[in-house]
């Protein structure tokens, strides 16, 4: 016997807060961005830093069960506790055409909006990007590989994100668009204190899922979620993860002070736009293979990326979706390299100063790497808030804005 993911209870709780659920255990949620590009003003980071059309993205979760309780999280409603599978599996085909359709009937009140602008609002009625992030975990959906083997043949990029408690999943998952692992904290013990997993292993199935990331051939990310005072320490440690995963880009973001978790962080523990470039200043310093490529201002962001994708021209970060589409159906190996595309606008704007990571940051670091005790206080100034250069040396040059 099977048992629901979903009691009427949470069904109806989740309904009340504009998720859209689909079977037994998918959901779908109209984000934020979407509406704001319907409404001609401006797409999320993903399509500064990618080349995602926001308002031709879906954004969805094919298990709304979770291994972990972030206190950092933000969504309204408590998703179902489990480290495995024990509910009824939704078939794929129904999945994706129920959320499509459920996707569409959110934004159907754009097109009578005043606000919204026409033509972005008829794009939108084409899905070309899935982003599996909602809520829960999705990768644990035991027929994922089916389900992203649907979207690719309708040309629909898959972006998905998992917190790095399953790798055989991860080892497991057919060719993405784009695969993101959560790397909340440094260490094992602060780990536990963030994202307060079920695993008792949860330590080395992050670890294994890092090894597993770095083994992929289509593009990889790992997500920072930067919560000021308590996990935006031990930069070197950090590093040390990254260098096991070998991710093509890194995402830091700042947590963001909304929903349930303010019962469990303070508003304080929201990191200023400034001090995530700050924390990304130094944290540059720890990834030779790394520079800082663009930021999103709006989401509190800094993406850094390999240098292998600064080619004579300038960076190749965006994705070149109507080849990648044919590369994954064609069913012959393909790799990052193969689907790039140059990215228009990169480098930071606006102004940050290393001066800006929190008193308490400061302090540890600075106890923990005292040769940079000189460079304190040398600042980052900027010329009309497009170039950042040193007082007193052009070392940070790199970071031109365009």
């Amino acid at each position: 016997m099977t048992i629901s993911m979903l009691t009427a209870d949470a069904k109806a709780e989740l309904e009340h807060q504009q998720y859209r659920i689909v079977g037994e255990h998918s959901a779908v949620k109209t984000c934020g961005w979407t509406k704001t590009m319907i409404n001609g003003e401006g797409g999320c980071y993903k399509l500064k830093f990618y080349g995602i059309m926001s308002n031709q993205c879906m954004q969805m979760t094919t298990s709304i069960s979770c291994a972990n309780r972030c206190t950092f999280c933000w969504r309204g409603y408590k998703a179902p506790v489990a480290k495995e599978w024990m509910w009824k599996v939704d078939e794929p085909e129904m999945i994706l055409t129920e959320s499509l359709r459920a996707h569409h009937k959110l934004l159907v009140g754009f097109g009578g909006s005043h606000r919204a602008n026409k033509a972005s609002y008829e794009k939108s009625k084409q899905v070309k990007h899935v982003a599996l992030s909602l809520t829960g975990e999705p990768i644990t959906y035991p027929k994922m590989n089916e389900l992203i083997d649907g979207f690719h043949a309708q040309g629909i990029s898959t972006f998905l994100v998992t917190n790095s408690q399953y790798p055989e999943h991860i080892k497991n998952l057919k060719p993405i668009t784009q695969l993101y692992c959560s790397v909340d904290a440094p260490t094992k013990e602060l780990l536990k204190e963030v994202d307060v997993p079920l695993f008792s292993d949860y330590w080395e199935r992050m670890l294994l899922s890092l090894k597993y990331l770095s083994e992929k051939k289509q593009r990889t990310c790992i997500r920072m979620t930067l919560i000021k005072g308590i996990n935006d320490v031990d930069l070197d440690k950090y590093a040390g993860l990254v260098e096991m995963g070998s991710p093509d880009f890194i995402e830091v973001k700042s947590y963001m002070h909304v929903g349930p978790s303010q019962q469990r962080l303070s508003k304080d523990n929201m990191a200023l736009h400034e001090e995530v470039v700050a924390f990304c200043l130094i944290f540059a310093k720890f990834l030779p293979e790394y520079e800082i490529m663009s930021e999103h201002i709006a989401s509190r962001v800094v993406l850094f990326a390999k240098k292998k994708f600064k080619k004579v021209d300038g960076w190749y970060t965006w994705i070149d979706f109507p080849r990648f589409a044919e590369l994954a159906n064609s069913g012959k190996e393909f790799g990052v390299d193969d689907y790039l595309k140059k990215t228009p606008q990169t480098g930071l704007s606006g102004k940050g100063s290393i001066d800006y990571m929190p008193e308490l940051t400061r302090k540890r670091f600075l106890e923990e790497h005292p040769e940079w005790r000189e460079k304190f206080g040398l600042g980052i100034v900027s010329d009309n808030e497009k170039i950042y250069v040193n007082e007193k040396t052009d070392e940070m040059s790199f970071y031109r804005g365009v």
